[in-house]
């Protein structure tokens, strides 16, 4: 896999050019269609876009690191007169009339879509089985799950496709399949980067976030993404910055915080061997390991489910057959056209999210449900304020062990649930996270170590993921 600084190089040295990169781009999604990364893929444009990235740089007026870079974003990110279907049935056909602020920037940063990634239905999943366009498959072993919800994504940058890619992060969906196929994955702090044009899963809890091959591809991605947006009220007004700044300081001094509770019961023996090995090494390069406890984490996947289901029942109320979508047809009454519409649109992944999201916030279920699952996101929130008051990142698991087995999200959804046990708090708590590989599991499938940082902190993590990027290599 090439990273984007090795075609940046290629580039400016004039060894190729935008248009080859985007022809052995297309060439490689062709060669690798059996994955199913990929719903869209948009060769005319993507070309049309080369052609021009050459023109600016033959004139001395190449726009930065990412122009003339082929990229891929998941299917839930809005890209004008483009087809955007979250990978679900309801929207096989619509096409979107705007352009989604993240996706945007990439484009103004002169980064080339290539295609549109396959995806669990509206993000709902930790496999990529759910979509209606069919599984993704994991390029390392197709047995196992790619992870989800951003499963596309991951394999288009883990099969060579791309170098980067966007994905949505609402409990672990960037960092989950990254780690199930060996790349690097990262959410960024809750406001960092604008939400306007993702289709909505939990609006509270979804984040837009890069994917690379490595972690100075994820600061470069993350530099163009972020900053303030007015269509998005929740962004944070500070400035975007260069996160790739801090690269390479090492971790001389650093307190990693290690969670009791991560490193307990659960973890796979030797998922957690390889993680503690990594962490010897980097207390050798001058870390200082601190142990710390976050006591409510054990609640977060139980209040996580009813806060992302609650805000999703809310958020797909939308999809009504009636302003855009999948319409039932021969049908002559309003709530049949509801019903139906929804029924035979939506899979039943999503239907049972809807389903538990409605019961929590019903008459008698809201108070006993979903207000004590807003208590238990605030103590969780607490649980992290205090321990970074004595370390500077956390450390733990991305995954308990390896992927799933391909099926056992239908036949044994509650293991799907569990598998994001260790990501799922970050999204309650608006934390900055970041994935990459350490190590291999007993049975050759890369274990990945995930990094939590302060919010706003991005460059500092970054740093650190960096130092540990280096050590395992």
């Amino acid at each position: 896999m090439f990273s984007i600084q090795d075609l940046q190089k290629k580039l400016l040295s004039n060894e190729t050019s935008s248009k080859s990169l985007i022809e052995a781009s297309l060439t490689q999604i062709e060669k690798t269609k059996s994955l199913n990364a990929f719903i869209s893929v948009l060769s005319k444009q993507a070309l049309e876009d080369a052609e021009a990235a050459d023109k600016r740089r033959a004139a001395g007026k190449s726009i930065g690191p990412l122009d003339g870079i082929p990229v891929a974003i998941k299917d839930n990110l809005c890209l004008e007169n483009t087809r955007t279907t979250a990978a679900s049935k309801i929207l096989e056909n619509f096409n979107a009339p705007y352009t989604a602020t993240a996706v945007q920037r990439l484009k103004d940063a002169g980064a080339i879509i290539v295609g549109k990634t396959n995806m669990d239905e509206f993000a709902m999943g930790s496999s990529s089985e759910s979509s209606y366009f069919g599984a993704v498959k994991n390029p390392l072993d197709e047995s196992k799950v790619p992870g989800g919800s951003s499963g596309g994504s991951a394999v288009a940058v883990a099969s060579g496709c791309v170098p980067g890619a966007l994905g949505s992060d609402t409990g672990g969906s960037i960092r989950q399949p990254a780690a199930c196929t060996g790349i690097v994955g990262m959410k960024p702090t809750y406001g960092r980067v604008s939400r306007y044009g993702l289709i909505a899963y939990a609006s509270s809890l979804d984040q837009i976030g890069p994917f690379g091959t490595n972690v100075k591809d994820c600061a470069t991605i993350l530099s163009a993404i972020c900053g303030e947006d007015s269509h998005d009220n929740t962004t944070s007004a500070r400035p975007c910055e260069d996160f790739s700044k801090k690269l390479g300081e090492g971790v001389q001094g650093k307190v990693i915080g290690i969670p009791k509770e991560y490193f307990a019961e659960g973890l796979e023996a030797s998922c957690k061997a390889t993680i503690e090995k990594t962490l010897a090494q980097l207390e050798k390069e001058g870390a200082i390991l601190k142990e710390i406890s976050l006591p409510h984490i054990s609640y977060a996947v139980s209040s996580y489910y009813i806060i992302a289901t609650a805000e999703a029942s809310s958020n797909l109320s939308r999809f009504d057959g009636v302003r855009y979508g999948y319409r039932a047809p021969d049908v002559h009454k309003l709530f049949d056209l509801y019903a139906k519409s929804r029924s035979e649109g939506f899979g039943k992944e999503v239907q049972r999210r809807i389903l538990l999201g409605s019961y929590v916030l019903s008459s008698g279920f809201y108070d006993a449900y979903y207000v004590q699952a807003q208590k238990v996101r605030r103590l969780i929130t607490d649980d992290f304020k205090k321990a970074f008051e004595s370390c500077d990142v956390i450390a733990s698991p991305t995954m308990p062990g390896d992927p799933l087995a391909c099926g056992t999200s239908s036949s044994d959804p509650m293991a799907m649930y569990l598998s994001d046990i260790y990501t799922v708090s970050l999204n309650l708590s608006g934390l900055p996270g970041i994935t990459l590989p350490c190590g291999s599991s007993e049975n050759k499938i890369p274990v990945s170590i995930q990094w939590i940082g302060k919010p706003f902190e991005e460059s500092a993590l970054l740093s650190v993921a960096q130092a540990t990027e280096q050590l395992v290599k």
